[in-house]
């Protein structure tokens, strides 16, 4: 039954001020500058609908509207509405390129060459010395293959493209030769047989999941056999009883059967990653020495560049790359040639790296000083959740991500929150994480072992004071 009488709701219904009242009120003033006067418009209306219908509906918690609780209302929808989708958190993963949160973070240079390039016209496309039109390409490509020793280069939009472009341009409807034990899946459904089949090209499986010999490409080549293809195992390890053909071998024997060899490195890096400490990675240096004639990798990985596609390798098969019709299609634009530039040029100077590569500084960050950030951020965090829980410093083993280096792990330290009473407390913890996300600035953990962790390797000291000041505002 209805809680407002009729001759209530018609009294409530005549004090309810008119949209043109609202719209010409001081109060709805500053709102009409701020978000304009359309989107103030329909959120009054949509406002004063809402409240129509709880009052004709008998809702007993309806009261008289005035201007100024409308006016609360509608600036609460317009903020949410209003407000970016795409949102900065506190990756507290542990996983340092996590793909779900953006991977590689750029480094100064690279955010300031991105902001002149949406600022100001650039030549994109055309040539200072000529004037006259010309290639993309060539603003990054004499750097690319320095650093690389290749001949030639070209970038597209990531990695998957990369592959797909190659594998269209030069084995549409012919055969490339693939160990079974590199028919990787990655993240987002990737799979290497899906690829050769959307760029048209015949997959041929050679050896098994876990031994492939060099005969077994040998015997596999035939007329129809356009190229020889390694595939880096880029998020899984397979040990034990194994057998991968190395590089080094596989080119010799394309070269003299007059094929090309392929290499999809994945994550690939430019330079030596244990001379920091960090486990070992084949560079792509070291990928063109050994024999490989196209090599694709990322850019937002270990690269620590924006995302990207990069094909680099023999001069006459690039150039066969870039006139695919698919090139168009899949290239980048200014923002992402303007942010890779200067992040190739940081590798000019490869002993500065680990101070102004952000994703080497990450990665290479000690656990002593991660530690001691974590017993600064711990009181604060204790305060936060009060006294049901308890919040330590402990050490931890964070992860690079994004498929490199799956199985190594590095020392690190962090905060874990567990229940005072020793319970598992799952739902308690899914609350706690879900509070988590639900601040100002997004906290991004996980919850793992009965316990709910925050590691701070990529906890810098200027999201350190942020993360603690966002925090002392938190009820236990």
């Amino acid at each position: 039954m209805s809680d407002v009488s009729g001759s209530e709701l018609r009294a409530l219904m005549a004090r309810v001020p008119s949209v043109e009242k609202v719209m010409a009120s001081a109060e709805f003033a500053a709102l009409i500058v701020e978000y304009g006067r359309t989107q103030v418009l329909g959120a009054v209306r949509e406002a004063l609908d809402t409240w129509r219908a709880g009052a004709q509906s008998g809702d007993a918690s309806v009261s008289a509207l005035d201007v100024a609780q409308l006016k609360s209302s509608v600036e609460a929808a317009l903020r949410q509405r209003n407000e970016s989708r795409l949102r900065s958190v506190f990756n507290l993963t542990g996983t340092v390129l996590h793909t779900n949160l953006g991977r590689a973070l750029l480094p100064d240079e690279a955010v300031q060459a991105v902001m002149k390039a949406l600022t100001q016209p650039a030549n994109l496309e055309f040539d200072l010395g000529t004037g006259k039109r010309g290639d993309r390409d060539d603003l990054i490509d004499d750097l690319i293959c320095e650093l690389t020793g290749a001949e030639a280069a070209t970038v597209v939009n990531n990695n998957a493209a990369a592959v797909l472009l190659t594998l269209s341009a030069l084995a549409s409807k012919k055969e490339v030769i693939v160990s079974r034990g590199e028919l990787v899946e990655i993240g987002g459904a990737f799979r290497i047989p899906d690829i050769m089949s959307r760029a048209g090209a015949k997959l041929r499986e050679v050896g098994t999941t876990n031994r492939t010999h060099l005969k077994d490409y040998e015997e596999a080549i035939g007329p129809q056999t356009a190229l020889l293809m390694k595939v880096h195992a880029s998020n899984y390890a397979i040990s034990g009883f194994t057998k991968e053909v190395a590089l080094d071998e596989i080119a010799p024997l394309a070269h003299t059967r007059g094929l090309a060899v392929a290499v999809d490195l994945g994550s690939g890096t430019l330079v030596d990653l244990s001379q920091w400490g960090l486990p070992r990675e084949t560079t792509v240096r070291e990928t063109v020495e050994a024999g490989a004639d196209i090599v694709t990798f990322s850019g937002d990985k270990l690269l620590g560049g924006p995302q990207a596609g990069l094909i680099v390798g023999r001069r006459d098969l690039i150039a066969k790359i870039k006139k695919h019709p698919l090139k168009r299609a899949l290239r980048v634009g200014k923002l992402t040639l303007a942010a890779l530039e200067p992040v190739l040029q940081l590798y000019r100077a490869p002993e500065r790296l680990t101070q102004r590569l952000t994703t080497l500084r990450l990665l290479t960050r000690a656990a002593g000083d991660i530690r001691l950030a974590a017993e600064r951020v711990q009181p604060a965090l204790q305060h936060a959740f009060g006294e049901r829980y308890a919040v330590t410093a402990e050490p931890m083993f964070s992860q690079i991500g994004s498929g490199a280096l799956p199985v190594d792990v590095l020392p690190s330290y962090g905060l874990v929150v567990k229940t005072v009473d020793g319970k598992r407390g799952g739902r308690q913890l899914l609350a706690l994480e879900k509070r988590l996300r639900e601040m100002a600035r997004p906290v991004i953990g996980r919850i793992a072992d009965d316990a709910l962790r925050l590691d701070l390797r990529c906890l810098e000291a200027a999201d350190e004071a942020e993360l603690i000041e966002q925090l002392k505002g938190v009820r236990a």
